[in-house]
């Protein structure tokens, strides 16, 4: 059922989308859907938080802690612009953002299931290295609040935009984010290549 639905509302839109269609997409009654999750917003909702966890999936903060610190971040870098450059993820939150406008609680359930989540495990990352005293970061979220941005840059901006993705703007907006960040928080300056 979640499947069907995941199609129907990210192909149609909510709006557009009827529990009757996603029923028989699945293969099952109507009552059968609305006694799983209780109305069409139920049901969106449990899509949403279906597609989050395969975001979870795809995208992990957990690289080699072996490599140098510099290493490692050109490597969570890489990983997140990779993984938020894709077409289907760019899809997916023009999608949830045009449903958000007219169920604010669809964008709110949204970023606890997905962005939060991976900012969350970027912070525990981040306090890892602070800890190890690789970092010296008093406000870890935010850190890791600008090295998410620096990265993204206007790239992700243009994405949802219609802009093809330029990988090698997208490895210099990295590069820099990268020295920027250990400049402002390595203890020992990150190692040039």
């Amino acid at each position: 059922m979640i499947a069907a639905a995941s199609r129907a509302f990210f192909d149609h839109g909510f709006a557009a989308t009827s529990i009757e269609q996603v029923a028989a997409d699945a293969g099952v009654s109507k009552v059968t859907v609305y006694n799983h999750f209780g109305d069409k917003r139920g049901l969106f909702a449990a899509a949403v938080e279906c597609e989050c966890e395969k975001m979870r999936d795809q995208f992990a903060v957990t690289p080699d802690m072996r490599g140098s610190l510099r290493d490692r971040l050109i490597a969570i870098g890489e990983a997140m612009v990779s993984f938020l450059s894709r077409p289907e993820m760019v899809q997916f939150e023009r999608r949830i953002a045009a449903e958000t406008e007219h169920e604010p609680e669809i964008g709110a359930a949204f970023l606890a299931a997905g962005p939060h989540r991976m900012k969350a495990a970027f912070a525990g990352l981040m306090r890892a290295m602070n800890e190890a005293g690789e970092v010296d970061i008093d406000d870890v979220d935010l850190a890791v609040e600008q090295f998410a941005s620096m990265c993204k840059g206007m790239g992700d901006l243009e994405r949802r935009f219609g802009h093809p993705r330029d990988p090698v703007r997208d490895r210099q907006r990295i590069e820099g984010a990268v020295e920027v960040f250990c400049k402002a928080y390595a203890v020992d300056e990150c190692e040039r290549k």
